[in-house]
């Protein structure tokens, strides 16, 4: 993850830290990123499971945070510049840079707030123990809510990228800059949330990883 990435997240998960704590993450998930990028080797392989039902629905965001701002509003305030909020923190002013594809934004209404790891593809994402599939397929509701929510899995960029984006894995889909922070950064999240990864996003990943 980059220094201003980095800095932007820590702010954002300090506001965050007001209605979510680690202690509150799905039972048996890591209690905190790592320090370092994860080892793309620790994380299992599974086939997708594309037997898991999602429903967009299924996954309540944006919540409540603080100072009256939800969590979309807080990851902009974050990673933008001199960024100025009216009534009910909505975002009147502001630059930001997308890091999928460089372009400065000064209007909140051009960007999305994207989730690294897309819920589709974490509810794709469920590991094989003992035979079964675990994982984001038992989630309860208030699970997907903390992941749907969680500042460290969102990044703001243009909406042009993200929804050239949509659900893919970096097997179909990698951003035009900085390649390897999105890598590190998707095998972070993954590894926070004991997620797996499929045979070619694995390759994919690694082949990225290769040469940063």
């Amino acid at each position: 993850m980059n220094a201003p990435r980095a800095i932007a997240v820590s702010l954002a998960t300090a506001a965050f830290a007001v209605s979510l704590t680690a202690c509150e993450l799905p039972a048996g998930l890591a209690e905190s990123a790592p320090a370092a990028p994860a080892d793309l080797a620790a994380l299992p392989i599974a086939t997708e499971d594309t037997g898991a039902h999602y429903d967009r629905d299924d996954w309540p965001h944006w919540s409540q945070v603080a100072d009256g701002c939800d969590t979309r509003e807080t990851v902009l305030r974050a990673e933008g510049r001199e960024v100025t909020t009216g009534g009910s923190c909505a975002i009147t002013g502001g630059e930001w840079t997308s890091v999928y594809d460089g372009q400065t934004i000064t209007s909140a209404r051009s960007l999305d707030v994207d989730h690294i790891v897309p819920l589709a593809e974490v509810q794709r994402s469920g590991r094989v123990e003992n035979g079964r599939r675990v994982g984001p397929r038992q989630w309860s509701r208030e699970d997907r809510r903390r992941y749907a929510n969680d500042p460290e899995v969102l990044v703001a960029v243009s909406a042009k990228s993200n929804r050239s984006k949509g659900d893919q894995d970096p097997a179909k889909w990698l951003p035009d800059l900085d390649r390897c922070g999105y890598a590190r950064d998707w095998v972070r999240v993954k590894a926070k949330y004991a997620l797996s990864a499929d045979q070619a996003e694995h390759d994919a990943l690694a082949s990225v990883l290769a040469v940063c």
